[in-house]
């Protein structure tokens, strides 16, 4: 039989840390763990949680994202509130693909233009993987055929 004993808050069961014995006792406040303080805060719902470290410059934080593509990858720095449409038109500066040439992909999933990425859960330091449209990729290389850049082996001759 495995015997369980519960962890109080205030008690240290590392054996790096310092526990001076004394912290907090119950619904919020600070304990010291291996000579840094962590605060608690009693959640609305009444869960006990590690208090979170408010950025008061929020606006600017900028998260960097790896872009694959099929032969190269590119590291963007974006907001993290930005959409994929957003990503798309910086992505189009350097592929030199235009935004509706772009399918972007996130967790094996295809975004559309309007998601944004912390909704999605895109985070600092993930990949992402853009794909050029095989439809209009398609219809470029027709294009190309029909308007002779590319030379057909056949030639017409009048006599």
């Amino acid at each position: 039989m495995i015997k369980l004993r519960s962890k109080m808050f205030y008690r240290c069961s590392s054996k790096l840390a310092s526990c001076g014995g004394g912290a907090s006792g119950g619904g919020g406040g600070a304990a010291t763990y291996a000579g840094a303080e962590i605060k608690w805060e009693l959640r609305p719902g009444g869960m006990l949680v590690q208090k979170r470290e408010s950025n008061e410059n929020s606006d600017e934080v900028m998260i960097t994202i790896r872009v694959s593509t099929v032969s190269k990858w590119h590291d963007i720095s974006v907001q993290p509130t930005s959409t994929f449409g957003e990503l798309k038109i910086l992505l189009s500066i350097l592929t030199n693909l235009e935004p509706q040439e772009q399918r972007i992909l996130f967790k094996g999933k295809e975004r559309e233009d309007n998601e944004h990425l912390h909704m999605i859960g895109v985070r600092d330091k993930d990949k992402v993987l853009m794909l050029e449209d095989p439809a209009i990729k398609e219809r470029k290389l027709l294009g190309l055929t029909r308007t002779g850049g590319i030379g057909s082996p056949y030639c017409t001759i009048s006599v």
